[in-house]
């Protein structure tokens, strides 16, 4: 928790900066501080964020020189995040293939341990909207609805509420916050690599009218040049893939031409299949 604390701290120090210091980390190409446009095909959000690209030979965290008089105490604790939260997801995923009989045990494990992995760390601040209060009790959308396109994430955030979740009956669910817990989302890959047996989860983050909400988000993804298909060793006899195969740079870059919303797998469905939509 005093880690934690730490990294919070660090996070909020930067996001109280003025606008025209924090500016200078952005815009974001993908990578720095991006706020409220989130991507660049219009979608919108009460949110600031840092996304930086959590592989070694990326220098996106040496490039946030816009803290002026400790910016070490920043790097060296979003590294030392990282690379923690990196060891735990590699973990994380080994007990998923032991749980689905996955052969070899690092089917997961192994593409998110690459050094060309194409995984990225998320930083994002929700700031109080008091206005909330005179519009009745309507909901204001601090980020939209979505699937996360990569194999995992891995989220973390303060003890403010905000996140929910899309049921299969289209309910949203509020997620209770628990600042001491890590919240494991499957992702659009993993759902093909498990054959539709594992889920991508469709949420999304309501703003607070009173309380900031700061979130952490480790968003595990595989090479890009890395084909993307069920996994040999979970498939039943005589049973057919719901998806074709491609490539993480061919879903990435699909992904990130669409809408937050839309279902990005339909695109990837075998027509013949019968894989159910969301």
């Amino acid at each position: 928790m005093e880690f934690f604390t730490r990294l919070e701290a660090e996070a909020l120090k930067f996001f109280n900066l003025p606008q025209s210091d924090k500016d200078k980390a952005g815009p974001p190409d993908p990578f720095g501080y991006g706020f409220k446009k989130i991507g660049s095909n219009g979608d919108v959000g009460w949110v600031e964020y840092l996304l930086l690209n959590t592989n070694p030979q990326i220098t996106s965290l040496k490039s946030l020189t816009v803290f002026r008089e400790t910016p070490e105490i920043f790097r060296s604790t979003v590294n030392d995040y990282i690379q923690a939260v990196k060891r735990m997801t590699f973990e994380v995923v080994e007990l998923m293939a032991d749980g689905l009989k996955i052969e070899p045990r690092d089917a997961l494990s192994r593409l998110l341990r690459d050094e060309k992995s194409d995984s990225c760390f998320r930083l994002n601040h929700y700031p109080p909207c008091p206005e909330l209060q005179a519009l009745g009790g309507r909901n204001l959308i601090g980020f939209g609805e979505h699937t996360d396109p990569q194999i995992i994430s891995v989220l973390r955030s303060n003890n403010t509420s905000g996140l929910q979740i899309c049921l299969r009956d289209k309910t949203w669910v509020s997620v209770p916050p628990d600042q001491t817990s890590f919240f494991i989302n499957v992702g659009d890959a993993l759902q093909v690599m498990t054959n539709g047996r594992l889920r991508s989860v469709r949420h999304r983050v309501l703003a607070e009218s009173m309380r900031s909400r700061v979130s952490m988000i480790y968003f595990g993804g595989p090479p890009l040049s890395e084909k993307i298909a069920p996994l040999a060793s979970l498939m039943a006899k005589g049973e057919e893939s719901l998806y074709e195969e491609f490539t993480w740079w061919e879903y990435k870059t699909s992904a990130y031409k669409s809408r937050l919303g839309d279902y990005r797998l339909g695109l990837f469905e075998k027509k013949t299949g019968g894989a159910a939509g969301q």
